[in-house]
């Protein structure tokens, strides 16, 4: 049998993911061998240096310099201000230390990359003393996230030639002199920490970060910068922060973790759970609005990224931070490090953990004999001379449940969803490397199910499941002292399992179709259904299923030259040049059948039920295949200078760049053409004396999606940033005010990605069709039709951006940044509404013509305390506040400069009638036949009743109809997301929270059979709490429910403030508590580290509007839930 043609190139697709993995892998296991047999550091590291009429000082710095070697020594002991000569070329350590030690009285000992200078009497007698004199102290240092510290300086206080470093899992082993002496733990970034040995012989420490060190490394666009020196506003996450959230995608974690995102989750189904995020709200109407991801450089989605792969995740928000990314850049980046191999023997970390999920809610129904009841009542007030629907008889033999055949009450609902599904995680971790070869590997999985039933009886598998496993290797070597080799390969395969129907087809059907209109089986085993409704347990289990399978692969190649290293004259230039191809593809398999469904008609004299065919279903499977991809290059090369001369620092880019991206899911030429960008980037810094900074970006970027000589845009920015607490007026505020920088921004960025259709500015003809002429139009006359108008001159959104923040620190343990922005984007791409008929084109032309304002605040705070010698406590708050205005928007005479108008709002606020209450029986002249009293506006809307929502005559013409809709309330997208959370350590026990929130979040919640009988009853659920309603006997507007009504009456239904729900929220997002087992335990299994770990997610949620998660993109709550989850796990690191 031949294969098709799709399959033919998945095979070979798969083929070729195989020989890159076999590759990898041997490259890998060859780089772990090669870093196994080269010898120590100071044996491999070979210096060059050049030094004339320079002191013994400045030749220590200048060989601190080039390796890694740290130097310790007292000043009284050396003469460091002696000036020598030195001229050597690829020497050891030794080597130059003979030289420079030369004729004094001085000595030296290395112990790995720490060189004591010591006097030559006291090397002989420190090699003299025997171990008997001494007391054995070991430990293990960790930050405050338990964290092993590779390299804390460990020393005897006042006797630095006692001294030893932490190794690659924070352990440590020091003989000291007696019970008195004082230890001294130094970690650059870190506050240092003094411990006395006493009694103790293991000494386990934890070092808490120093807020207001300058020496933490930054990731900005296309480099790193110190801490101090960033201007931008960038804000960034520990990565440990990321691996908190048990669902499968990272930006699930981001919402009140970072500040400057809004996120927001709107769906839980496996697979379709990531969740929308925004850089500082939305700022556009026209096309995209998301952000910018880079990985590892390269433009990729962070969905499916393992949060184990992460090594470092920043934020950029402002023009300053962005610029450089040009036409890409204007709704904000993001920049994710994978995790690359570290110096030091291999560690091997070993992840796994097991829990089960709920929903975190689901909407309440009635049963089927509350049902009846309810529709009755709602018939009568509508019809209050007729016959009720439902006799008391079937209400009464509903409840009882006599005869489910007859008198069904199915919550479906819980008929096809289960309780406790499974979730798993597990990663193995190895990282090491020397100063030649460093790697790092990470395989992961992740796998869940889904809360939908299944039938264990049917031949297949329809049951929801997702199962992805990552894998992502980076591999760095030194081919020469100068040159550096970067390889990294990554991706992941997800297969998706599920039932034939589409989930949200499924969970629609659940609550449109009735608990009373048949069982969700009859009691022979055959399949009810209903002529006018479809049976929800039988689409969830009987209908086949659906298979699809998705690949990602991912490589980065950089070859990066240090030219200082090869002209000295030259020193802190550096070129680097970077090569990605990535490829993704998907295919998805379809078996799936209609059953054959029954209906009941009766019983025969023994009982039995009888029933009749209502449609013919398939005995066997159906099969169908679908499959696509796309594949994308990027080509990389930059030039970066970065010095120091005295006081003064210099640090430059210059970049170019362009992808190409192909989508072979494509349906058209059009857009089967690939999508490409070029262009250059630069960036100019310069700082003096670390307290005033300044800093030039640009981006010069091109699209081809427009017109010739309009592609290309020049997008700068400038920034001015003072580091006050460096100034010497304010020394004597320190200690409490450790640190604090002002800082400010403004600039341009631009956005190509405008919606609408492609090459928008070519004219378009239809080729089929014709035009209707004279007074009526009735001729007509084939021929060409003229389609899109052509826009000559489209070009790109352009994004105003300022900014300014302050970064405060205190007692170096409190460290807050603020940051006050506003962006001013015009020429956004829209259809104009204002056209005039006599212009003569067949469909409004499109233009850049839209503007919006958005401006706001992002807080984030830390605050981490040792508070005893076992006893830690850290705080960390996140807030985002971004509100957008329209400035531009071409809208008809009719609705411009009214209250109609969008003008002046909230891009993203619903468009509604202004709810006024309830009609009372006060407002009408004959309330039976629904007359208004004068004065009264007339609703348009179809015949109204006491009880029936009263609307705002807005324009005041007297009526209530469409035009008196307006822009109203809250945004549907929060303007406001925050969170905070505390965690501890108590020696072994680890506990920490984190409360996740959005506030200023409004949901419409009217759908399609929202409101009880408004499908006449044959149709619907009726939610839980229908007893909060309006009645001749409760005539409140005090009531969640209006008049209920049986038939049609779309006064009601309509988009109103009525239905607009305040969606504000405060989620327990998550919950841990860890143990770390003791030493001696780790010990006996061969372990460096074990913890164990309970972990909650989505545990409790606090809001005002109760009827389902309030989170949920949906108006009737049926909407695949976010998941309750409990955890239980454990970590390993050998």
């Amino acid at each position: 049998m031949m294969k098709s043609k799709t399959e033919g190139i998945l095979s070979v697709k798969y083929a070729k993911i195989i020989r890159i993995m076999k590759l990898l892998t041997f490259f890998l296991f060859c780089a772990v061998g090669f870093a196994f047999a080269t010898g120590s550091y100071s044996q491999n590291t070979l210096l060059t240096l050049k030094l004339e009429n320079k002191s013994v000082k400045e030749a220590f710095k200048a060989i601190e310099k080039k390796s890694e070697y740290v130097f310790f020594y007292y000043k009284g002991n050396l003469d460091e201000n002696r000036l020598i000569n030195l001229d050597v070329k690829q020497e050891t350590i030794h080597n130059i230390l003979d030289r420079i030690l030369e004729g004094t009285g001085n000595s030296y000992w290395i112990d790995d990359r720490q060189v004591y200078i010591v006097k030559a009497e006291e090397k002989r007698e420190l090699a003299a003393q025997q171990p008997v004199n001494t007391i054995r102290i070991r430990g293990n240092v960790t930050d405050m996230n338990s964290t092993p510290l590779v390299g804390v300086v460990v020393v005897v206080k006042n006797d630095p030639t006692r001294g030893v470093v932490t190794d690659t899992d924070g352990n440590y082993t020091i003989d000291v002199p007696n019970r008195q002496t004082v230890l001294e733990f130094r970690y650059v970034g870190f506050i240092p920490r003094e411990e006395e040995v006493g009694g103790r012989t293991v000494i386990n420490v934890i070092l808490q970060e120093d807020v207001g060190q300058l020496d933490e490394v930054v990731v900005v666009g296309y480099g790193h910068q110190k801490k101090a020196s960033v201007i931008g506003a960038i804000s960034t996450v520990e990565v440990n922060r990321l691996q908190t959230n048990q669902t499968r995608s990272v930006s699930n974690s981001l919402a009140g973790q970072i500040s400057g995102i809004i996120a927001v989750q709107r769906n839980g189904e496996p697979g379709y759970d990531a969740s929308d995020f925004w850089i500082r709200g939305i700022n556009t109407f026209g096309g995209g609005s998301t952000p910018l991801v880079l990985v590892d450089g390269v433009e990729r989605s962070l969905v499916n990224i393992s949060p184990e792969e992460i090594a470092s995740f920043s934020v950029l928000k402002d023009a300053t931070a962005t610029a450089v990314y040009g036409v890409r850049g204007a709704n904000g980046v993001i920049l994710i490090e994978t995790r690359r191999g570290q110096i030091g023997k291999p560690v091997i970390t070993v992840k796994s953990d097991f829990g089960i999920s709920n929903p975190t809610q689901l909407p309440q129904f009635v049963d089927g004999a509350k049902f009846m009841e309810v529709m009755n009542a709602a018939h009568l007030l509508s019809n209050p001379d007729d016959t009720p629907p439902y006799s008391q008889e079937r209400i009464d033999k509903t409840r009882s449940g006599e005869d489910p055949d007859f008198y069904p009450s199915v919550n479906w609902l819980d008929a096809i969803t289960r309780d406790n599904v499974p979730n798993r995680r597990a990663s193995v971790d190895v990282n090491g490397g020397n100063e030649l070869l460093r790697y790092s590997m990470i395989l992961s999985y992740f796998g869940e199910e889904g809360i939908l039933q299944t039938d264990p009886d049917v031949n297949y598998d329809a049951k929801i499941r997702l199962n992805r496993y990552n894998v992502r290797t980076n591999v760095d070597v030194n081919l020469t002292p100068s040159t550096q080799l970067s390889v990294g390969i990554g991706g992941y395969l997800m297969e998706r399992n599920g039932p034939g129907m589409g989930i949200d087809w499924i969970l629609e059907t659940a609550f449109v179709t009735t608990p009373i209109i048949h069982p969700k089986v009859y009691s022979n085993g055959q399949l009810p259904r209903n002529p006018s409704s479809n049976n929800p347990w039988a689409l969830t289990t009987q209908t086949g299923y659906v298979k699809r399978s998705e690949n990602n692969i991912q490589s980065n190649i950089s070859v990066q030259q240090d030219i200082g290293k090869l002209l000295p004259t030259m020193k802190g230039l550096n070129l680097k040049g970077t090569f990605s191809f990535d490829a993704w593809s998907w295919n998805k398999t379809n078996r799936t059948k209609n059953p054959t469904y029954y209906q009941a008609i009766g019983r025969d004299e023994e009982g039995n039920l009888i029933t009749e065919i209502l449609s013919e279903g398939q005995e066997f499977l159906g099969y169908s295949k679908e499959a696509g991809g796309v594949k994308t290059k990027y080509l990389e090369l930059q030039m970066n200078y970065r010095n120091r001369f005295d006081d003064h620092s210099v640090d430059g880019l210059l970049l170019y760049n362009m992808r190409d991206h192909e989508n072979h899911d494509a349906t058209s030429a059009i857009y089967a053409l690939p999508y490409r960008n070029q262009g250059l980037a630069g960036r100019l810094a310069y700082s003096y004396n670390d307290r005033y900074f300044t800093e030039f970006n640009f981006g010069y970027n091109g699209s081809e999606n427009f017109k010739k000589g309009y592609r290309f845009g020049f997008f700068p920015s400038v920034a001015l940033g003072w580091v006050i607490s460096n100034e010497s007026f304010m020394q004597g505020m320190n200690p409490w005010l450790s640190f604090l920088k002002l800082r400010g921004s403004y600039g341009l960025v631009g956005n190509d990605n405008l919606g609408g259709r492609r090459f928008a500015y070519v004219s378009t003809v239809n080729w089929t069709g014709g035009y209707q002429w004279g007074y009526q139009g009735d001729y007509w006359r084939d021929g060409l039709v003229e389609g899109d108008f052509g826009i000559p001159d489209l070009t790109w959104e352009t994004a105003t951006k300022a900014n300014v923040g302050a970064e405060i620190g205190l007692f170096s343990k409190f460290m807050l940044q603020v940051d006050l922005f506003k962006e001013h984007r015009k020429d956004i791409f829209m259809q104009r509404k204002t056209i005039p008929e006599l212009a003569g084109f067949q469909q409004a032309p499109w233009a850049n013509f839209g503007k919006v304002d958005n401006k706001g605040i992002d807080i984030s705070a830390t605050y981490d305390h040792q508070l005893t010698r076992d006893l830690a406590l850290s705080f960390r708050g996140n807030f985002t506040f971004a509100r957008n205005r329209i400035v531009e928007y071409d809208e008809s005479d009719g609705i411009k400069n009214s209250p109609r108008s969008l003008t002046g709002h909230s891009l993203n606020k619903y468009y509604a009638l202004i709810a006024d209450g309830l009609f009372s029986f006060d407002d009408f002249e004959d309330p039976d036949r629904g007359i208004l009293k004068e004065g009264i506006p007339q609703h348009t809307f179809g015949e109204v009743r006491p009880g029936d929502i009263k609307y705002v005559d807005v324009n005041e013409d007297g009526r209530v109809d469409a035009f008196d809709m307006i822009p109203y309330g809250k945004p549907y997208i929060p303007e406001i997301i925050y969170g905070f959370g505390v965690s501890t350590k108590y020696r072994k026990v680890d506990f920490s929270l984190f409360f996740q929130g959005a506030d200023s979040y409004s949901k419409m919640v009217n759908g399609n059979y929202f409101i009880p009988g408004s499908g006449g009853g044959g149709n619907g659920n009726i939610y839980a709490n229908v007893d909060d309603r309006w009645t001749p006997e409760n005539p409140s507007s005090d009531v969640f429910w209006p008049r209920l009504y049986n038939g049609s009456n779309s006064n009601n239904r309509l988009y109103s403030t009525w239905w607009l729900k305040d969606a504000a929220f405060l989620r327990l997002k998550n919950l841990e508590l860890g143990y770390t087992l003791p030493e001696k335990w780790q010990r006996n299994a061969m372990m460096r580290n074990a913890r164990l770990f309970f972990r909650g997610t989505n545990l409790f949620t606090w809001a005002a509007f109760d009827m389902w998660d309030p989170e949920l993109d949906t108006t009737n709550g049926l909407r695949y839930p976010q998941q309750k989850i409990y955890t239980f796990g454990v970590e390993i690191t050998f």
